[in-house]
């Protein structure tokens, strides 16, 4: 597959696939980190997580994809991307205290448990599998993919590993931050497809005028143009 569709939304690149994969195994790399290691227990930069939940809720990207392919496929109505950023999201803007970012950090939490070496050494396993997996993996029709909690509803795996591929970016710069290591660089391929789903979901949050001040304007720059 060589890129994503979402509406008006396109990316066009050296795949999505391709590019998750290699998001996932720097975040292998930035896992196994001493810095990432000997902070674990220590509040991260995200509001009420750890270093430690927060690396479990980054790995989980990853560690998902293989079980969710192995598992049969869901039976229910497949969504497009522009669909599920603009009616079937609900943690965009919510504060940290609702339930679902409640949810998503216990999630994290119960994923460090494991400690850093095992979820490390479980992401790497995950990635492995992934290598092989996903080229095998035909891209029309599209292969549904969904989690538990979206109750009769997916989104095509590619678009599916786009949003992982979000999760992976971002976060890697927050856990590089909370560890106090520089954040690692990634290539275009991999970051170029986020920065431009970030605009997307900006101007969605904040209209189009914001966003072009917050991009040109510092003097005229509203307080945030943040997509997500």
């Amino acid at each position: 597959m060589t890129g994503v569709d979402i509406g008006s939304w396109n990316w066009r690149g050296p795949g999505v696939r391709e590019a998750f994969l290699d998001a996932a195994a720097s975040m292998v790399g930035l896992l196994g980190e001493p810095a990432v290691v000997e902070a674990w227990e220590k509040p991260s930069a995200l509001r009420e997580y750890t270093v430690g939940g927060l690396a479990g809720h980054t790995a989980w990207q990853i560690l998902f994809v293989p079980e969710a392919l192995d598992a049969p496929a869901p039976d229910g109505e497949i969504v497009s991307l522009r669909d599920y950023f603009m009616t079937r999201v609900t943690w965009i803007g919510e504060d940290t205290g609702s339930a679902v970012h409640v949810r998503i950090r216990r999630g994290g939490e119960a994923a460090a448990v494991l400690g850093p070496e095992a979820l490390a050494a479980r992401a790497g396993a995950a990635l492995d599998r992934l290598r092989a997996q996903l080229p095998g993996v035909p891209a029309e029709p599209p292969r549904p993919l969904g989690m538990p909690s979206w109750n009769g509803w997916a989104l095509g795996l590619d678009d599916f590993l786009l949003t992982r591929l979000l999760e992976l970016v971002v976060h890697a710069d927050d856990l590089a931050f909370s560890a106090g290591i520089p954040t690692p660089e990634l290539p275009d391929h991999v970051t170029e497809p986020v920065v431009e789903l970030l605009g997307h979901l900006a101007v969605r949050r904040h209209g189009a005028v914001n966003v072009l001040r917050g991009l040109s304007r510092a003097e005229r720059a509203p307080a945030s143009i943040a997509g997500i």
